[in-house]
């Protein structure tokens, strides 16, 4: 029997998803920052400016930046890490890889690029002393098996951070709805020239769990201290928990 999971608003199977978020970011990689700017009023740099204060990266520190894209975490990681350090930008989707490389090669940056599944890590154990992963944990298959994989390659007193969009504040639901299923397509088709990936986008959030549910799925993955802040009046959301 086929294992099936959600692809947005739709039941497809699991095999099936891995190939159309793949689709999705192929589509996107070239307008990706040019789209997060106008989704979201340039809000998305705040919230990673904010997430990078939170991992307090140090000179010589191992970094991992899972699904890390175009590379904006990676690149503030690469500066503070300095040449002592080890940062690692991977993505799975081979689009975005190339731009977030290009990209660091640019600033100057030689931190190490792998194509990988954050569901089943290519490192040791014990190896890093930060983990991040920024907009990429709602578009994983398996949740749970990414964060025990994020778990797992920490160093014991390691910090892993996720920063997702989430469930925003009550009194917004509306408007935000709204925005989300008539205005991003719209903008996804001028810009792009894709409507559907960014409406895929949209429904990706709704199925993705609330702040409270991965709070408890973080800890379950074995994470302790878990706590998470809310940003926008939780349009997103940053989650840190620390490998004891």
């Amino acid at each position: 029997m086929t294992n099936t999971t959600h692809f947005g608003y739709q039941t497809v199977a699991e095999e099936e998803k891995v190939h159309k978020v793949a689709e999705v970011f192929h589509s996107v990689a070239a307008k990706y920052d040019v789209m997060n700017d106008l989704m979201s009023g340039g809000l998305h740099r705040i919230w990673k400016t904010f997430t990078i204060a939170q991992a307090g990266v140090r000179p010589g520190f191992k970094v991992l930046d899972i699904a890390g894209g175009t590379g904006d975490l990676a690149k503030a990681f690469a500066k503070q890490a300095g040449p002592s350090g080890e940062v690692w930008l991977t993505d799975i989707n081979e689009s975005m890889l190339r731009v977030g490389r290009d990209r660091l090669l640019n600033k100057g940056f030689t931190s190490p690029t792998l194509l990988c599944d954050a569901e089943k890590l290519p490192f040791p154990d014990n190896y890093f002393d930060r983990v991040t992963v920024a907009f990429g944990l709602r578009n994983m298959t398996h949740k749970e098996d990414a964060l025990a994989e994020m778990r797992r390659v920490l160093k014991p007193g390691g910090k892993l951070l996720v920063l997702e969009f989430s469930k925003v504040w009550e009194p917004l639901q509306k408007p935000y709805d709204m925005y989300s299923f008539n205005v991003l397509p719209v903008l996804g088709k001028r810009i792009a020239n894709d409507a559907e990936s960014y409406r895929y986008l949209a429904e990706s959030i709704r199925m993705h769990p609330d702040q409270e549910t991965l709070k408890n799925m973080m800890q379950d993955a074995g994470l302790e201290r878990v706590e998470y802040f809310n940003l926008t009046a939780g349009v997103a959301a940053l989650h840190t928990g620390i490998k004891l």
